[in-house]
């Protein structure tokens, strides 16, 4: 897998990642509900890719990150097998979570390079910064490497 580094930006979480895959297949597996199903946490059934769409997934709560293990999605913006940004935020009002998600797909040869923003983590509130930890640590061994055997079986 290749990620890039961390800049030492702790408001945000930057991800770099080619896939052996054209963008149209890697679109399907970030936009079709029955392929997020397996490698999205559960509740993605329910997306629809449109503008103002808003669904429910959920987690493992993570009382050390003041996570409910409930996150309200809203899909914020897409462009067509190039750009899908999303929104999340923590179920619970009371919980700080508030993050935007883009996922920006590149041809690259016959591959697509894919690279995942997720911003809005607040360094100066110590379970953001561990959530931070987390979900990095998620995106790179976890969620990427199940996105790569969605598509592999696709």
């Amino acid at each position: 897998m290749s990620t890039a580094p961390d800049d030492g930006d702790l408001t945000t979480i930057r991800v770099d990642q080619f896939l052996p895959h054209p963008p149209a297949k890697v679109w399907r597996a970030l936009t079709e509900p029955a392929l997020l199903t397996q490698w999205q946490m559960p509740g993605s059934e329910n997306f629809r890719l449109e503008v103002g769409h808003r669904y429910t997934m959920t987690s493992v709560p993570r009382p050390n990150a003041n996570f409910s293990g409930t996150v309200d999605v809203q899909v914020l913006a897409f462009q067509h097998e190039r750009m899908l940004r999303v929104r999340w935020a923590d179920a619970d009002p009371s919980r700080p979570a508030d993050w935007t998600i883009t996922w920006t797909l590149e041809q690259e040869g016959r591959g697509t390079r894919l690279f995942l923003v997720h911003e809005g983590f607040d360094p100066d509130d110590p379970a953001q910064l561990m959530a931070r930890k987390i979900m990095d640590g998620g995106w790179r061994s976890y969620v990427l490497r199940a996105l790569g055997h969605t598509l592999d079986v696709l």
